[in-house]
């Protein structure tokens, strides 16, 4: 029987690929900004939700055994990403959108981190 997946499952795939967009123009549009929002420490957060982001959706993709691992690290990780967006927004919509998308990555992957394949 082929396998399926769930809505829920897509929809936290959708998440992860939007949001590992997202963080891939916030980290452009950061580094052309400079300044606090070009920090190596923000801009490995960004590099490293963007990652995140892929690899658990590759992972819910081929319904791996491991996705709950990697969305659990996925949720802190955009979690952490979506703070300090907002921190540094002061109006930017990029970075408002970018926290936003973040959030919504982070609550779907902390569904997926408690769901069985």
């Amino acid at each position: 029987m082929p396998h399926q997946i769930s809505q829920e499952v897509r929809q936290c795939i959708e998440n992860c690929l939007d949001c590992y967009s997202i963080c891939q123009e916030t980290l452009t549009h950061c580094l052309e900004l400079g300044g606090k929002h070009a920090t190596p420490q923000h801009i490995r957060l960004l590099q490293d939700c963007s990652e995140i982001c892929q690899t658990s959706a590759g992972f819910m993709l081929r319904t791996s055994n491991f996705h709950p691992k990697t969305c659990a690290t996925c949720a802190e990780i955009c979690e952490q990403c979506a703070n300090e967006c907002e921190r540094m927004a002061e109006g930017d919509e990029l970075m408002r959108r970018c926290a936003e998308m973040c959030h919504r990555c982070a609550e779907s992957c902390r569904s997926m981190a408690m769901a069985t394949v």
